[in-house]
Order: C-alpha cells, then sequence, then structure tokens
C-alpha cells in the first residue's frame, strides 16, 4: 500500500484514510466496528469536525486505546478565539485524547494570519504550544482562499474537494501544496457521489505523491472496499484513464458538486442535491431520489426568487437558480413519464 507524507507535518499515512461525517447515521455500536474495522485494516488516519455531531465521541469510543498508532484530524468552525478554546476543549474529551495531529479552520471564506485582527491564528499557535495540537490546517471550497492559504506559508495540511472531474486549477492547486511542502487531504474524491466507480475514484488519486483522500463512509460494505484497494492496490492503467477521460466528459464542467457552500437558501431549497438531481437520478438508484421526501423537496423549487445569494456563493460560479430550473424540469418529466431512468 501506497504512503503519503502530508507535507511539513512529517506525518506518513496510507494514501487512503476514513472521512467520519457519515458516521453520524451509525449508532454507537455500529460505528465502534466500522471504525475499528478501519484501523485493523490498515487505515491510521482519521478525519473528523466538531461539527460533525457525535462523530467525534465515536471515534474516542472505538480508537482511544490505539491513540498512539493513528493520526487524527479534526476541524474548527468557531469565529472567535474563545470559541475555539472552547471547541478544542469539547473536542479533546470526546475524542478522549489529550492533543490532535492537525487542528483545521473549517471551511473558512478568509485565509487567517497573524495580525490581522482576528486573533484567530494567534489562538492557533497558543494551541500549538501548549501541544493540545501538532499541526494547524485548513478546509476550503473557495479555491481562491485555498491558492492564498498554501502560499501564505502558515498552514502545514489543506483539505479541498478534490476528485477525477475536478479541474486544472484544482490540480494546480495540488501542485502548488507539494511546491510549498503543505500536506494536500482531498475532501469528496467521490464528488458528493456523483462518482460511483470507487475504483476509479482510488486509482486517480495514486498517480498524486502528495494526497491523501479521505474516504466518507457509513456502511462495513463501504469500508471493505476501501480496504480491499489496500491489500490490492489497482493500477491507474490506459483502461482506467480511458474511463476517467469519458465519465469527465459527460459532465463537463457546468455541474454542481453539492458541496453545500451555498445553503441554506432562504426558500427552504435544498440547493445542493436538487441542483445536481439529473446526475444523481441516473447514477444511483432512482427509487431514492424519486421517494415522497424528494417529490416534495421539489416543489419548492418554483419558490426560488432569484435573489441570487446561492449563485454568490458557489465556489465554483456556477449559475445555481438556472441549475434548479433545468433540473427541476429534467424531474418533472421523469415523474411524468416523459424521460425514462
Amino acid at each position: 500500500m501506497k504512503t503519503i507524507t502530508l507535507g511539513s507535518t512529517g506525518i506518513t499515512t496510507p494514501q487512503n484514510a476514513f472521512g467520519t461525517l457519515p458516521i453520524q447515521r451509525d449508532d454507537f455500536e455500529t460505528s465502534s466496528k466500522i471504525l475499528r474495522r478501519a484501523y485493523e485494516g490498515g487505515m491510521t488516519f482519521f478525519d473528523t469536525a466538531r461539527a460533525y455531531s457525535d462523530s467525534e465521541e465515536k471515534m474516542g469510543l472505538a480508537l482511544s486505546d490505539v491513540r498512539s498508532k493513528i493520526h487524527i484530524a479534526t476541524k474548527t468552525m468557531a469565529k472567535t478565539p474563545d470559541e475555539i478554546k472552547s471547541q478544542i476543549e469539547t473536542s479533546l474529551k470526546n475524542l478522549k485524547t489529550d492533543y490532535v495531529d492537525i487542528y483545521q479552520f473549517h471551511c473558512v471564506d478568509q485565509c487567517y494570519r497573524p495580525g490581522d485582527g482576528t486573533g484567530m491564528y494567534e489562538v492557533m499557535e497558543d494551541l500549538k504550544r501548549q501541544r493540545m495540537i501538532r499541526h494547524i490546517g485548513i478546509t476550503a471550497h473557495k479555491i481562491g482562499i485555498a491558492e492564498e492559504a498554501v502560499k501564505s506559508g502558515l498552514y502545514e495540511t489543506m483539505q479541498f474537494p478534490f476528485s477525477y472531474l475536478s479541474g486544472q486549477r484544482e490540480i494546480d492547486l495540488v501542485n502548488l501544496c507539494k511546491e510549498h511542502n503543505v500536506g494536500f487531504i482531498a475532501m469528496k474524491g467521490l464528488a458528493g457521489g456523483l462518482i460511483t466507480n470507487s475504483k476509479a475514484a482510488y486509482t486517480y488519486m495514486t498517480q498524486f505523491d502528495n494526497v491523501v483522500p479521505i474516504w466518507g463512509i457509513q456502511h462495513m460494505s463501504e469500508l471493505e472496499q476501501w480496504l480491499s484497494f489496500m491489500e490490492n492496490s489497482p493500477a491507474y492503467d490506459d483502461q482506467m484513464k480511458a474511463f476517467v477521460e469519458q465519465d469527465k466528459k459527460s459532465f463537463g464542467y457546468d455541474f454542481c458538486r453539492g458541496c453545500g457552500y451555498c445553503m441554506p437558501c432562504p426558500q427552504g431549497i435544498i440547493i445542493n442535491n436538487c441542483a445536481r438531481m439529473s446526475q444523481l437520478i441516473r447514477r444511483s438508484p432512482s427509487a431514492t431520489w424519486l421517494s415522497d421526501y424528494w417529490q416534495d423537496a421539489f416543489k419548492k423549487i418554483p419558490n426560488c426568487t432569484g435573489c441570487g445569494a446561492c449563485k454568490k456563493k458557489c465556489p465554483y460560479g456556477l449559475d445555481i437558480p438556472n441549475l434548479l430550473k433545468k433540473n427541476y424540469d429534467d424531474y418533472q418529466n421523469i415523474l411524468s413519464g416523459k424521460t425514462k431512468v
């Protein structure tokens, strides 16, 4: 199994890591079994966040006795230095540890710097001096912010959406991280559910020697698939490259990645799924997306006022109101039987 060193952190881990956001939906017994199996199967890097409800607690329950053998990254969405201090205390308690390996600013809309007047970076430095955290990282969805953070020299890791559906600018970001010795943690390696071929998603990542993908895992069957790649790593060969290129062409660039940065919508529209329903309904079991829940969700789309708030927030510059309309029309055609899926 290929291992990756995350930039200046010195953390070396298999190129196959565990993202804990989905285990919020598991009970404690189920999540403990999954997390433990991940560790026993060779995964050593686990990413969580204070915002992921009880995911930190579940990690603490399952993995505290092997703390010295794993690496933990967690995140804070705090808006003040005092909130950061409070949240790290909560995270450490939940994780049953006295330190985290990487503490990340979560989904920021600015690059915090020493002396910027916020005190945010300074409190991170203080936590590092106290050995409560080992390394300072940052996560972002806006590529401009990500590029600024990497170039600043202030952050040891960058977590950013990255998959084979990413564009050249995202690939350039990966290379920029390598140039500045910043570890790159790839979130949304399955593009928020749009990529359904996990083998292709995994092998694509293996061509980058500075990228650690974190796979969101909820079910044991999903975990076993990722672990199987560790035992017998598939190659990113010509056949796989051809598949990836064909899949990329089927999307183009003007599609919703499901990052949720546009949320919440003043009209209650679930933008991050409704704006990509045409892809979701064709790339996964359609019955899930034709449920009463999603039919009711789509009934809210005509209430869109065109305020443009979502469009301004979109890190990919998408015309979200227009995407919603296209997906709404397609969904209605599917419901009426005019379009078959």
